[in-house]
């Protein structure tokens, strides 16, 4: 009997140790003691590396190793807190305001005082760092930020809130940024000042005259993003804002990866054109090569912020706060960043500090508060300098701009900021652009420094495309693996007649600058993807759509094309730079087309043209054929694939808010059957 109780607490011994091995997965919400939510507060198991963040809602889920394990809760200006697990995998976690003064940077017209360091070390600010005081900042804004702030007087506590807000949004908006009366809030139209370049919609070319089509690649996807934002704010956007390039890029596609040293493979595939059942459609693809994060090289970063007074609005510095957290999350030890601001003038707020120390880096962050004009270019110089002073011959050195565009002081026209980037670029530092805001937004300045900068330039409208750009895809938005990819494409004039490249118009080069290396192109991160498609025009094809022109007197066209290449339809030729190299590589890779039908193409394919087809409808592009916006639903909905994040479903919502604002029918339910 004895031996038998005995065996039966050892068998339970060893079932409970089980038990709590096993690991599961807990959730809960993170608030102030006001009960608000705290966003990007950092949850991290104890004892480990594994941490998540919270989303917008304060809220996380995170998978632990077991009921003993025990969560460390951190947020810049709280006490931290440790919860054990035994209370329960449902969490509510309230932190209370830390009792310790973080560093604040108060700048009056002519001084600038620094109150308790959080840095360890000095910094230097211009005395006339901001030219207009900031507007009266109340405690509770303090709060909700985590920050102890104390209110500094202003000339005026007016505060700008957008057209379609509602009263009593706006009377919470003025309770938080401190404006104490109602009468004091103005209103103004959204997008009145933002701005966009004219975009020259490409028309179809004949091969006969135009046998060559050249541009670089753009990995760009803040078109979309942008556009997103148009539609839920229940406007229709500018042409000039549909990129049709960066809507396409904005997804992921299942390309293969590269095999060999190259550092991205090629994909080509061509089906029936799904508006023009005549035509060709012909898809591009690149694929570049995933490295894994612990493989990635050292980076040597600098966030480069705008603190301008245009940058007090929610969706600007307190979401960009937010999104540069996020992103402090992601660095490892190796890694080092510092910290630049502009307003009236430019400041180094945190010197390059090691990825290990991220409540250091997130204090400094957090510390950040608008006011004042835009000296974007002393900010650009600054910035360059202290990445240059910590440059990594080995590594990643990149700096981070985060701003509206909206440069008033010093250099700040197109032209002298473009010059700027073209100087600076030459230190081998490249540009990351992220675009915030609305009602000013500058997006043709900020495509103008992503492209002169060796670039990327990405429109961060919520948390979730933060997360998306700085989290899901850091690798590729963070690391180059090609520079200065170049597509040229030969068109097979036995085949075809005519042909016409969708998007891409502001990336067009001349036949001449593909075999020239000192013309600057595109650049490509670790697991990006890039897809180009072409409407061709097969020969025979009856078709008004090419212009005529009268036949040459002295040099009559003749065809050349030998037997051997004669089913081809085209031949492409890619040309790319190392990250670090001067002289570019060549790869080809001719084309032939199979006969496919629209049905029998891929879903990356079907997926690519049902996104080229919406930009066309919101261009009213002139070659959109018989699309309409329920058709373009139906594209996409056959070709979701696992879009594992759901940005693909989200496309459809998309679609249909869009008909309705045009007042046009399509299906009401987008879920997938």
């Amino acid at each position: 009997m004895r031996y038998i109780f005995s065996t039966m607490l050892v068998i339970a011994g060893l079932l409970l140790a089980f038990t709590q091995k096993e690991p599961f997965t807990v959730s809960g919400t993170v608030m102030d003691d006001q009960g608000i939510p705290l966003v990007n507060a950092s949850i991290i198991i104890k004892g480990t590396t594994k941490s998540t963040v919270t989303d917008a809602q304060g809220m996380f889920s995170i998978e632990v190793p077991g009921p003993k394990s025990i969560l460390v809760i951190q947020y810049v200006g709280y006490e931290s807190q440790e919860i054990r697990l035994n209370a329960g995998k449902k969490l509510q976690i309230k932190l209370k305001v830390s009792s310790e003064d973080l560093q604040e940077v108060v700048v009056t017209g002519n001084s600038a005082k620094r109150k308790k360091d959080i840095t360890g070390s000095v910094t230097t600010i211009n005395p006339n760092y901001y030219q207009k005081q900031q507007p009266y900042q109340s405690e509770l804004q303090g709060k909700a930020a985590g920050v102890n702030i104390n209110g500094q007087p202003g000339n005026s506590n007016t505060i700008r809130i957008r057209g379609n807000s509602t009263l009593s949004n706006k009377r919470e908006e003025a309770k938080i940024y401190g404006s104490h009366s109602p009468s004091n809030i103005q209103t103004d139209k959204d997008f009145e000042r933002e701005g966009y370049d004219f975009i020259s919609e490409n028309k179809f070319l004949k091969v006969s005259d135009n046998p060559l089509s050249t541009f670089s690649i753009d990995v760009d996807a803040a078109s979309y993003s942008n556009v997103r934002r148009f539609i839920n704010e229940g406007t229709l956007p500018p042409a000039g804002a549909v990129r049709i390039e960066e809507m396409i890029n904005y997804f992921t596609y299942n390309y293969p990866q590269p095999i060999n040293d190259d550092p991205f493979s090629v994909q080509t595939e061509i089906a029936e054109c799904p508006w023009n059942k005549d035509h060709r459609l012909v898809l591009v693809g690149l694929q570049g090569k995933k490295i894994p994060v612990e493989n990635l090289p050292p980076s040597n970063l600098v966030f480069l912020i705008d603190v301008s007074g245009s940058m007090q609005d929610p969706n600007k510095l307190p979401l960009v706060k937010a999104s540069m957290q996020m992103l402090v999350d992601q660095l490892r030890e190796e890694d080092h960043v510092a910290i630049v601001v502009y307003a009236g003038a430019a400041g180094l707020v945190l010197p390059s500090t090691t990825g290990s120390d991220k409540i250091k880096i997130k204090q400094a962050i957090q510390s950040l508060e608008a006011g004042g004009s835009t000296a974007g270019g002393a900010g650009i110089k600054l910035a360059y300098a202290t990445a240059k002073q910590h440059f990594n011959n080995e590594g990643n050195n990149r700096v981070i701009l985060c701003t509206d565009g909206d440069f008033n002081v010093g250099a700040s026209s197109d032209d002298a900021m473009e010059r700027l980037i073209e100087e600076e670029r030459k230190s081998g530092v490249f540009l990351t652009v992220l675009g915030y805001g609305i009602g000013n937004y500058q997006d043709a300045k900020m495509q103008k420094l992503a492209d002169k900068g060796n670039g990327n330039h990405a429109y961060i409208d919520q948390i979730n495309e933060a997360k998306k750009v700085l989290v899901n895809e850091f690798g590729g938005t963070l690391f180059t693996i090609a520079k200065d990819v170049k597509l040229q494409i030969e068109f097979n004039p036995a085949n075809v007649q005519g042909y016409r490249l969708i998007g891409y118009e502001n990336r067009l080069l001349a036949k001449e600058d593909f075999n020239n290396d000192k013309k600057d192109a595109g650049d490509m991160g670790s697991g990006h993807t890039v897809t180009a498609l072409y409407e061709v025009i097969p020969a025979g094809v009856k078709t008004d759509l090419l212009d005529k022109v009268d036949p040459l007197k002295y040099s009559p066209i003749k065809s050349t094309v030998k037997s051997s290449v004669g089913k081809e339809l085209m031949n492409i030729k890619l040309r790319f730079k190392k990250p670090d190299g001067d002289k570019s590589r060549l790869l080809e890779h001719p084309v032939t087309d199979a006969q496919k039908n629209w049905r029998d193409a891929s879903e990356n394919f079907r997926f690519a043209a049902a996104v080229a087809g919406y930009g066309m409808l919101l261009r009213n592009s002139a070659f959109k054929g018989n699309l309409n916006y329920l058709t373009i639903q139906q594209m996409a909905k056959t070709a979701l694939g696992t879009d594992k994040e759901g940005y693909r479903k989200e496309f459809l919502k998309l679609v249909a808010s869009t008909a309705k604002l045009n007042k046009t029918d399509v299906e009401e339910d987008v879920s997938i059957r």
